[in-house]
């Protein structure tokens, strides 16, 4: 079954189960409190059943438990499903203070709470014992055997058990004959369907980065003509990690940078520039609030400004003046040049390790929000002199600078602190991928993700 396919399936049964254990629990509850269960009695409780898929789902995006390398985990699997169930009843418990007395049952969140980590628990047993059966396991070959072919060699292995690649094939006569990550190149690409018929293939992985002959891509459409599924390795790479691999895509630039995506009016641009403007006048007004205890600790701690300033580079190139509640020593930068943050960073004070922690430095940043500057998600914005440099080091860096910057973005929710080229390279791939799929989907799971960073005081 394809990536695509198994999600949808994980997604489809747990809301099918999270609605079973609503029911069960509803009966339970009617049992103990003497109501008369119906199908009218049921009705009227609709809510029992949109709320809690709804907020399953939602929390079961957050923690991953669509994520394929978590899924057919089972230790990591189960610890997904508890997090979940603990932040239900956390949700349930808020909620109940502030509805009227009665209208959220005690005892039926009590038997929901019982009935569905163990219903989830046997059905996502189930998914790992099926699907990594030997039966069902997916047989590919994956064409090129150079970087590229090993890099998504590997990235299947640490995330799909259910894949089974059983050679490469690749044009290359040096290659031909030799071992890459432990797996052999068995043939060129002229024996590529007779090798699959034999083999038992049921897809084809396409790793070729550089140029394409015209045999071999005849050799590939034979085989998809036969049935055979025909998957770019860029491709299967952004569904199972969430990220465009820059550094594979060869000659196919038109699969890294995301131009096509944006018009001269795009819906869901208008619907979040009006939705960056409504939560940065809350923010601010938030921040009004707060200021004055902040603004104590922070001249307590240590002198200097409240406020920190910085050149950074928004969309398209264009300069502005980012705002930041100040977290580091005055004159961090005693040397003149711009530096790396770093985890644990000796320059940051007591209290700016608190700010950090909990993103209460960023806050001022809504003011940024509100000028058009930034956005409340997109990729995070650098440093000039970080931008020049990044630019001649990595391959389409630039291309991240076609949607606004932003206060967080899906390269922090997946990815540690940036502290250096290696590690900016692996942001970009991220920040692409938010760029390619930008939607107020995503744009939501990212604020959700944030915040649970947030909560558990994660940040940096």
């Amino acid at each position: 079954m394809q990536i695509l396919k198994r999600r949808s399936l994980l997604v489809i049964m747990d809301i099918i189960l999270v609605n079973l254990a609503a029911l069960v629990s509803l009966w339970l509850g009617a049992q103990r409190s003497n109501w008369p269960f119906s199908p009218q009695f049921v009705g009227e409780n609709f809510y029992w059943f949109l709320l809690p898929s709804v907020g399953y789902f939602i929390l079961a995006t957050v923690n991953d438990c669509y994520e394929l390398n978590v899924a057919s985990n089972s230790a990591a699997i189960a610890w997904a499903l508890v997090r979940v169930t603990v932040q239900i009843l956390l949700a349930y418990v808020v909620v109940y203070f502030f509805l009227p007395p009665v209208s959220l049952p005690r005892h039926v969140i009590g038997f929901f709470s019982l009935i569905l980590p163990v219903t989830l628990l046997i059905w996502r047993w189930l998914y790992i014992v099926i699907f990594s059966h030997p039966s069902l396991r997916r047989r590919v070959i994956v064409v090129g055997a150079g970087w590229a072919g090993q890099t998504i060699t590997q990235a299947i292995r640490e995330n799909l058990r259910d894949y089974e690649i059983v050679g490469f094939v690749d044009d290359d006569p040096e290659k031909q004959g030799e071992t890459f990550e432990n797996i052999p190149v068995l043939a060129s690409t002229a024996q590529l369907y007779a090798l699959c018929q034999r083999m038992d293939v049921s897809e084809l992985i396409v790793a070729i980065s550089r140029h394409m002959t015209g045999e071999m891509f005849q050799n590939i459409l034979d085989c998809h003509e036969h049935g055979l599924q025909i998957t770019p390795m860029s491709l299967l790479y952004e569904q199972m990690l969430g990220c465009v691999p820059v550094e594979h895509v060869g000659d196919n630039w038109f699969l890294v940078l995301p131009i096509s995506n944006f018009d001269s009016f795009n819906l869901t641009m208008f619907v979040k520039r009006t939705i960056d403007i409504a939560v940065s006048l809350v923010g601010l007004g938030l921040l009004a609030i707060l200021f004055p205890f902040i603004a104590l600790a922070i001249r307590l701690d240590s002198p200097g400004s409240l406020f920190y300033r910085q050149t950074r580079v928004g969309k398209a190139g264009k300069h502005f003046q980012l705002l930041k509640l100040r977290s580091m020593i005055p004159q961090a930068e005693q040397e003149g040049k711009p530096k790396w943050a770093a985890p644990d960073d000796k320059r940051v004070t007591r209290v700016g390790r608190f700010l950090r922690k909990t993103r209460l430095d960023e806050m001022p940043q809504f003011y940024n929000v509100l000028k058009g500057e930034m956005s409340l998600i997109g990729p995070r914005p650098e440093r000039p002199e970080f931008v020049t440099q990044l630019e001649k080091a990595i391959p389409f860096y630039r291309a991240r600078l076609v949607v606004r910057p932003g206060l967080t973005g899906w390269a922090q929710t997946r990815f540690t602190y940036s502290s250096s080229v290696e590690d900016s390279l692996v942001k970009l791939q991220y920040d692409l991928y938010y760029i390619k799929h930008l939607s107020l989907y995503l744009d939501l799971l990212i604020f959700l993700r944030t915040f649970g960073v947030i909560l558990s005081l994660k940040g940096r």
